[in-house]
């Protein structure tokens, strides 16, 4: 890890550092997706692997994982509750057994277009314009590599 100035721990103010903002914006986010996803019977994890599935369906476990920065321990009892709502089916991959492949039933794509205001909802609820939001996305895009690629080399060097 890069070496930082070090900061007196009794000096730092919550309000002021950037993981706090991070933290409770995501709390907040948290709580607009609540009541959108409720009637669909979906949590905010589960809606990220249907909205994947939406995209491009049939896929392995781990190329839901790749998309999501999700491990497959992770996803495995995420995707065995929207099986057991009946929304998609695991299935063996025919050419590796190993993988396990996650297709949407009829009930599962059914879901997108009830899913289909959400998007709107929370663009809305951001209050800013789309040229911000499209700043917002890139700058955390960003972000989101740098500390990938942080951990990455932390992971590397510690030997784990």
């Amino acid at each position: 890890m890069t070496e930082q100035p070090k900061m007196d721990i009794r000096s730092i103010d919550v309000d002021s550092m950037l993981c706090f903002d991070l933290y409770s914006t995501h709390h907040a986010v948290g709580q607009i997706y609540k009541p959108l996803l409720t009637p669909l019977g979906l949590t905010y994890p589960q809606y990220l692997v249907m909205l994947v599935l939406w995209q491009a369906d049939n896929l392995i476990v781990g190329e839901i994982g790749e998309k999501l920065h999700l491990e497959s321990s992770t996803l495995t009892p995420l995707i065995k509750r929207l099986e057991a709502q009946g929304l998609v089916k695991r299935q063996r991959d025919t050419t590796d057994e190993r993988k396990v492949r996650v297709t949407l039933t009829p009930e599962g794509k059914a879901r997108q277009s009830q899913a289909s205001h959400i998007p709107d909802c929370i663009m809305a609820a951001f209050g800013l314009p789309l040229d911000e939001l499209i700043q917002l996305h890139t700058t955390l895009g960003k972000v989101r590599a740098a500390l990938l690629k942080q951990a990455a080399a932390d992971q590397a060097a510690s030997g784990d």
